[in-house]
């Protein structure tokens, strides 16, 4: 018989422990053994697309000797389109351009959509360039606002007033409307107040023509005058005190604008150019060459031309016998002849030195009658006051427009005394 050898007992042993840790260790390692993560792969691929369309304008503004034929071409606006324009019944609204208008192309890419004319600043016109041509006007929204200006006098009104922030059309519009009780050069005095409530009218935030006055203040060596404007149904506009008296008299004050007295009404006066006792028989108001004369009141011309010492001359007839006489003038308004009708404030010449004159000044009577009278102290005839119909609804609007420049003095200068009531 074959004999089996005996295997040492270390031997096996030592086999069974190194099996055991083998299959321990082969376990451990994959219980805690996790797969890597999962990477992400993305693909993208460009898609070319054309640009959005942009809209954009081009502006042009109209200068003078152009037509809208020639603009259209240089902004390259086809044949086509153009004759689209042109045969629309209202396309004299689209060719009716002026020097100083506005034209404004709209386009979305390279189509145009739209040509809009700005007439002004309010009206436009707007052509619609779609498969059909449509012309319409535009007006723009215009918002009202009202503002204040006022001040005390220690230069001279026009300069206290620019001071004050008044724009300059107010300004002449106070002295106008004041124009018929107060000479703004004779008449006022240092510590003079005025004030004034205004309306302007603004589109788009800038505004769009000259304010209006709604009332204004001035006080005069201690006289205050206060006017209220009034609009009637059929549109006339009028100022009136608190007692609905007309502030416009038959006759202007004065024929010129903030010129000043060189000479006054003076039976006894020397003539500085005779040097004799020569009587001065109405006022003489010294300013530049060329200031424009205006028409104290409305008539018609009696008589202009040369005569006597006076130089080039202007006499007016108005009614109820009154005549004023305008001397020394260095000419005469254009359309100016003997028998033609002038209103109250029209230009009828210009400031001279023609005649016995030692410079220019514009020398000016007023008679009534044949009685010669000082155009300063003369008491001048008033026009219609508010009719009675309509007193009760001025007397509201008065005493709202009074109320309101009350309360913006206050606000504006809250150490002044507040305005009397009349």
């Amino acid at each position: 018989m074959i004999g089996f050898k005996k295997v040492p007992t270390k031997l096996v042993l030592f086999v069974f422990i190194s099996t055991v840790v083998l299959i321990l260790l082969l376990y451990l390692d994959l219980s805690t053994d996790q797969p890597p993560p999962e990477e992400e792969v993305l693909f993208t691929e460009e898609v070319k697309t054309s640009p959005e369309d942009v809209q954009t304008q081009k502006t042009h503004t109209v200068k003078d000797g152009e037509i809208l034929s020639i603009i259209l071409e240089d902004f390259d606006i086809s044949l086509n389109t153009q004759y689209k324009i042109y045969s629309l019944k209202n396309s004299n609204l689209v060719t009716d351009i002026r020097p100083g208008n506005k034209i404004i192309f709209s386009y979305l890419g390279i189509k145009l959509e739209s040509i809009e004319i700005e007439k002004d600043k309010l009206n436009s016109v707007f052509v619609s360039i779609e498969d059909s041509v449509t012309i319409k006007k535009l007006r723009k929204e215009a918002e009202l606002i009202q503002s204040y200006a006022g001040g005390s006098i220690s230069k001279s009104f026009y300069e206290d007033a620019i001071a004050a922030g008044m724009p300059d059309s107010i300004i002449m519009d106070f002295a106008y409307i004041f124009g018929w009780d107060i000479d703004f050069v004779f008449d006022i005095r240092d510590g003079d107040n005025f004030a004034v409530i205004y309306e302007t009218p603004y589109s788009m935030g800038e505004p769009i023509q000259s304010g209006d006055i709604l009332m204004a203040k001035f006080t005069n060596q201690g006289k205050e005058y206060v006017a209220n404007r009034y609009i009637k149904e059929n549109g006339d506009k009028g100022y009136f005190d608190a007692e609905g008296n007309n502030m416009q008299k038959a006759f202007l004050r004065a024929p010129l604008e903030f010129s000043y007295i060189s000479s006054h009404f003076n039976p006894n006066r020397m003539h500085p150019v005779l040097h004799t006792i020569r009587a001065h028989n109405g006022v003489d108001y010294a300013a530049p060459r060329g200031s424009p004369v205006r028409a104290t009141g409305s008539g018609v011309v009696e008589f202009v031309g040369v005569k006597n010492g006076c130089g080039k001359e202007i006499v007016l007839r108005h009614t109820n016998d009154y005549s004023t006489r305008y001397c020394h003038l260095n000419g005469y308004a254009k359309t100016l002849k003997r028998g033609k009708k002038v209103s109250q404030g029209d230009v009828i010449g210009f400031v001279g030195s023609t005649g016995l004159a030692t410079g220019p000044h514009l020398h000016y009577e007023f008679k009534i009658g044949n009685k010669r009278t000082d155009p300063v102290k003369v008491k001048l005839p008033s026009a219609e006051p508010i009719p009675e119909s309509l007193k009760e609804d001025f007397d509201i609007l008065f005493d709202q427009n009074n109320l309101m420049l009350k309360d913006m003095e206050k606000f504006t200068n809250p150490d002044t005394s507040e305005i009397k009531d009349d």
